[in-house]
């Protein structure tokens, strides 16, 4: 069991506060994903569950029992950091099984634990190694195996990836939504990386300055953003908006585009502009169009194969089926 709730926690440093009255749920075998730009609330907000920081005011409950003063060994949580936090004159297998050993857990115990949680990890032949002799990657699963062995309710994580090269991010991004497919326990997992988000989460919470901005699947998100602080921070690139005359078409005050919704062309599209930067990336190009009098650049996202050059014009033309109406409060207008 693995669910978590929140009911109407604060948190202030001094005068300061820094989660105003959240209520949140989280679904037992969910990976959740806290996402949000930096300063937003959402690593103290996973302290808070971990128990590493106080609540001000307010309840956490896990599988229904108030935790909110319990202390953090006895939540039946597992964190993992994005410091790895490995003792390097200790094995991998030592590393791992620190924290059995710390509880006292009988020895032939503590061989099943670790030995399951090497092979769930691939790290049955570096049991032998010391942390310096590891990859990046290899290192944070050794982090990873050493919260699997207690069996948690739920599994933490704080940005897990951030000390990684591009490549091994995305590698131990199906790393760990893999394990969470085995392992089928619930995941609270923060990052300020929304691809990181999209890609990995059952359920995601956009924050901005402690506030929750809007919950929902990733698919949700992406398509039917709350507001435009949602709307511009999931998705990448970012959504395109225009304001003035061309939005009042739309009704709105304020209207947004994908760059794969909008269609690039030599002639006859509604817009026109001059190619600026272009991005290739094989499969996509992206470019980035300006002197279109509707904002500052609009980007549009193309086949790759698209051969338009720095300085063409170039016309535009959005698909109106999927444009995205904010009023002007900047919230979706339905």
């Amino acid at each position: 069991m693995g669910r978590i709730t929140l009911d109407k926690v604060t948190k202030s440093f001094g005068s300061t506060e820094v989660i105003p009255p959240l209520d949140l749920t989280i679904e037992d075998g969910e990976f959740t994903v806290f996402v949000g730009p930096s300063g937003c609330g959402k690593s103290t907000l996973l302290r808070l569950i971990a128990g590493l920081e106080d609540v001000s005011s307010g309840q956490i409950r896990i599988d229904g029992a108030d935790a909110t003063r319990v202390p953090p060994a006895k939540r039946g949580l597992s964190m993992v950091f994005q410091s790895y936090a490995l003792y390097p004159h200790m094995s991998v297998k030592k590393n791992i099984a620190f924290p059995l050993r710390m509880a006292k857990m009988d020895p032939a115990e503590i061989e099943r634990r670790v030995s399951e949680a090497a092979s769930v990890l691939n790290l049955t032949d570096y049991l032998d190694r010391r942390p310096g002799q590891l990859s990046g990657g290899q290192r944070q699963r050794v982090a990873i195996g050493r919260a699997i062995v207690r069996e948690p309710s739920a599994f933490l994580f704080d940005e897990p990836l951030s000390n990684l090269d591009a490549a091994l991010r995305v590698g131990m991004r199906m790393e760990i939504s893999e394990l969470h497919k085995k392992l089928q326990t619930t995941m609270i997992y923060v990052t300020h990386d929304q691809v990181e988000a999209m890609t990995m989460a059952d359920k995601i919470v956009v924050l901005r300055a402690g506030y929750i901005e809007q919950v929902g699947s990733p698919l949700e998100l992406y398509k039917a953003p709350r507001n435009l602080f949602v709307a511009s921070f999931i998705g990448s690139p970012k959504m395109n908006f225009i304001e003035g005359p061309e939005a009042a078409k739309y009704n709105a005050h304020t209207v947004g585009f994908r760059p794969e919704h909008i269609e690039i062309s030599a002639t006859g599209g509604a817009w026109s502009g001059v190619v600026g930067v272009s991005e290739h990336l094989g499969s996509d190009s992206f470019f980035h169009i300006h002197d279109t009098g509707l904002a500052e650049t609009i980007t549009v996202r193309a086949d790759g194969e698209v051969g338009f050059k720095y300085g063409d014009r170039v016309t535009l033309s959005p698909r109106v089926e999927t444009v995205h109406r904010f009023d002007e409060n900047g919230l979706r207008i339905e």
